[in-house]
């Protein structure tokens, strides 16, 4: 039988599915949602056929009540295009069930990018030796962070994966019901999530998803390289963020952070007695049974009340399941032996402390901190610190921060971000003696911009009771454009300092070093912050070779390529040896959570298409990892015009009141998706520095624009069309693999993108000469990606994610049209003497409610 090709089987599966299911939905009665599933084809193709026509979306909505609700009051109207945005909300989470019910038929689950593949391939050139030896070092680390970019709660959740095991089977009765469930459950907040909130939430998907698809590949690995030997490396580690993170975020407390450190720790426990309790059954031989029995009780109670804190030391559990084991090879003809292994990888994988916490603040904060912390220090004749240590030079301030140790009381300080911050340096003992050294060693400083900010945390720790013995990882993490400049010299300065060396030889010459995509793009727009990344990655591991440091790079990646999402494996396997790559580490987000790890199939395919990418750059021949020089003075030249172009446009007087007054930004705040503020300072001024990158980067996607993914592009591209020279980055595009990653990324942007939402806004009195400036790049983008790569359509290289991306696009057609409508409505009551407040207040309500639905469909839109 011959194999459908890929876009046959997702047409097959996802495309004929949800058109009958969809029908099935439309067809179901809600009280709260009368007749919508009715009216609603008809005002999407109102939609469709209105925007052909050039009809802004005004006239579209007034065009479907003319025609389908003659006489109807305005209330009537509005109680309308409530019910539409709630019924196109439930469509999209029926999508999302289809597609991941489909997953595995349409992904090659032991295709190109696998392990198997991996394994296959090695056979064939003879180098399963060298395999096996880079899976003994070679790591990639998953970090789930505190941005949540997607508002499903908890319910949802557990529909949505219900629906997709349904959907799996076909079962119509089970999937009939599910849909009448979603159809009544409601789906916002009324109130923002605590970060304790936003923790539970994340858990969950470590509980369901990463508990069984990272032991699933560690276990394959085992059983089919290692021959069911222990290999001396976890090859998968989980970090989060949630109760950790208090960059920007005044209400993530010590406790708080213990707290979701407690959680952790129950969930992984609860894990281990649900397979405990599967193993019970099948262990009852003499020898094994009464140790399995003792297991399950200890486990059932601990992951029942955690107080208790009863459990063994994780080296004795690890003991007794060993003794198990050894006992079933034996006496009893290693029956279940599989099963006792998987049990022993889960627990060297996660620990008792299931993912890492991180804790992270920003520099100015903790320089605000330190000078606070001095003050008071000496008001209290405490003289750690000369006097003027504030107003001493550089050098002097360093070997000052160098050399200062203590244990100072908490207590003693009245300033409270001062106890809070000192208070989460304590707290990393407490969760290291609960949870073990893995369950928290990591203190990431964002905006870091000088080696002072380094050495602030590094003192800080000292004066906690380290005593220049910490059991933690300082991480730097560059942001702008400038401060990846900067890096270098930063990172020489504290590879030469005496006291932070003897640190990294501590933790075995091992340094972490963090970029953030989001800021970067966000400050300099797409191209020049993924190469300025580039280059700063290879001249660091420059430096860090030099001073036999083994630097590891954590990606800061949000969900959309202006953010560093995207194809993200593609990036990783562009990597050449001038880039140090044993180890992939990167952050992962909101909707690229739920879209790439949210159920198994999905968590399986994604994590190995990272291990993938990183051990085969080590041991597969690729051409097309190094430039040349000529290649690297093209890239250089593009990313440096793409800059200019990106800095001229932000420095535009209509930028920020574009965003301001013509987007959804001010809207981000008011969805309760997340617990942390929309911006940085409290001001009732826009400043773009205070700025949060996912409402920068959701706004313009609300605005189906998606600016920050590809401005600057086509203005860079164009320079070399007119000079001439179009070959060279022809070229360019056909040596490097990271240029090629970074021109398809940019053509997801510019697929998410329909100017014909807000073509309106080219009349406009104010903003129309901003509007058209953004749609001329845009279509020269698009006009020189698809003379560089010769397609006829942009993502003509990967249907099935053209596919999807259409399809969800045409769900949430009304929901733009509708939020477009709603915010032209805000904007001509703002301009009312005698505006009626109720009223607007509602249509606000209906522009932050049209959020949710376009944030869910569009899976990595912020």
């Amino acid at each position: 039988m011959i194999k459908q090709a890929k876009i046959a089987r997702y047409n097959e599966h996802v495309l004929v599915k949800y058109q009958i299911y969809n029908s099935i939905f439309l067809t179901l009665p809600f009280d709260t949602i009368n007749k919508t599933g009715v009216m609603l084809p008809l005002f999407h193709e109102m939609c469709k056929s209105g925007f052909n026509l050039k009809k802004n979306p005004t006239e579209i909505v007034d065009s479907f009540f003319k025609t389908y609700y003659k006489n109807a009051t305005e209330k009537e109207k509005i109680d309308v295009l409530f019910r539409c945005i709630q019924f196109i909300e439930r469509q999209v989470v029926l999508f999302d069930a289809i597609e991941d019910a489909a997953y595995p038929i349409v992904h090659n689950m032991d295709g190109v990018g696998t392990i198997r593949n991996s394994k296959e391939k090695a056979s064939q050139e003879n180098k399963t030796a060298a395999l096996k030896k880079q899976l003994e070092e070679f790591k990639v680390r998953l970090v789930l962070t505190a941005h949540p970019t997607q508002f499903y709660p908890g319910p949802v959740l557990g529909i949505i994966t219900d629906l997709t095991e349904a959907v799996k089977t076909n079962d119509f009765l089970t999937i009939k019901n599910l849909l009448a469930q979603v159809g009544k459950t409601p789906f916002f907040k009324h109130e923002k999530p605590s970060p304790y909130d936003e923790a539970v939430s994340l858990i969950w998907y470590l509980e369901n998803v990463f508990y069984h698809s990272v032991s699933h590949i560690y276990d394959y690995i085992q059983n089919n390289l290692f021959e069911n030997e222990h290999i001396e490396n976890e090859i998968i580690n989980l970090g989060f963020w949630p109760g950790g993170d208090r960059d920007g975020n005044p209400f993530v407390t010590t406790e708080i952070t213990l707290n979701v450190a407690k959680r952790l720790r129950q969930m992984v426990l609860k894990n281990y007695y649900l397979d405990i309790r599967n193993l019970k059954k099948k262990l009852t031989f003499n020898g094994v049974e009464q140790d399995v029995l003792e297991l399950e009780k200890v486990l059932f109670n601990n992951s029942v009340s955690p107080e208790l804190n009863s459990m063994p030391t994780q080296e004795e559990f690890l003991n007794k399941l060993v003794s198990i084991r050894e006992t079933l090879i034996k006496d009893h003809y290693s029956l279940y032996l599989n099963d006792i292994n998987s049990f022993i990888n889960k627990l060297r994988i996660f620990g008792y402390h299931f993912a890492t916490l991180d804790i992270r603040q920003d520099s100015r904060v903790h320089h605000n901190v330190f000078a606070q912390m001095i003050t008071e220090l000496a008001e209290n004749g405490i003289s750690i610190f000369p006097d003027k240590y504030l107003e001493l030079p550089k050098e002097e301030q360093i070997n000052v921060l160098s050399n200062v140790f203590g244990d100072i009381d908490i207590s003693i300080f009245k300033n409270d971000m001062v106890a809070k911050t000192l208070g989460s340096i304590k707290a990393v003992k407490t969760i290291q003696q609960n949870n073990g050294e893995r369950g928290c060693h990591r203190y990431i400083i964002s905006n870091n911009q000088t080696s002072i900010n380094v050495l602030e945390t590094f003192a800080m720790f000292n004066l906690c009771g380290y005593k220049n013995n910490l059991n933690v990882d300082i991480i730097p993490l560059f942001e702008t454009i400038d401060d990846l400049t900067n890096s270098l010299a930063v990172m020489e300065e504290l590879y030469t300092n005496k006291a932070y060396k003897q640190h990294l030889n501590n933790r075995k010459n091992k340094q972490t070093i963090m970029v953030g995509f989001s800021d970067g793009t966000k400050d300099g727009g797409y191209l020049m912050a993924n190469w300025a990344i580039y280059r700063a990655k290879q001249q660091l591991t420059e430096l860090s070779r030099k001073y036999d440091i083994k630097v590891v790079f954590f990606d800061g990646r949000g969900g959309p390529p202006a953010r560093g999402g995207g194809r993200t494996h593609q990036f990783y396997s562009s990597l050449g040896p001038t880039i140090e790559n044993k180890e992939i580490q990167l952050t992962i987000q909101g909707q690229t959570i739920s879209s790439n790890f949210g159920n198994s199939d999905s968590s399986q395919y994604n994590i190995e298409q990272l291990l993938s990418a990183g051990i085969s750059n080590e041991i597969f021949d690729h051409n097309n990892h190094i430039m040349s020089k000529t290649d690297i003075k093209v890239m250089d030249d593009l990313s440096k015009t793409s800059y200019q172009a990106y800095v001229d446009f932000k420095n535009h007087p209509k930028f920020l009141p574009y965003l301001e007054r013509m987007s959804t930004l001010k809207y981000y705040a008011q969805t309760n998706i997340g617990s942390r503020p929309a911006k940085r300072s409290n001001s009732s001024k826009l400043n773009f520095s205070d700025l949060r990158a996912i409402p920068f980067v959701g706004s313009w996607s609300q605005l189906k624009q998606n600016v920050p993914g590809f401005y600057g592009v086509g203005k860079a591209l164009k320079k070399y069309e007119e000079n001439g020279q179009f070959d060279k980055v022809v070229q360019l595009y056909e040596n490097s693999d990271f240029f090629k990653a970074l021109i398809k990324n940019s053509m997801m942007s510019m697929s998410k993108s329909f100017f014909g939402l807000t073509e309106y806004m080219a009349k406009d009195t104010e903003f129309g000469e901003f509007w058209n400036l953004i749609f001329s790049e845009f279509n020269e983008t698009k006009r020189l990606i698809l003379k560089l790569t010769g397609y006829h359509e942009l993502m003509q290289n990967n249907p099935v994610g053209k596919a999807s991306i259409a399809l969800r696009e045409d769900i949430v057609l009304p929901l733009l049209t509708i939020q477009q409508y709603a915010l032209l409505k805000v904007k001509e009551m703002q301009n009312d003497e005698n505006v009626n407040e109720e009223l607007m207040h509602i249509y606000e309500r209906m522009v932050t409610r049209c959020l949710f639905g376009n944030i869910n469909a569009s899976r990595n839109s912020a």
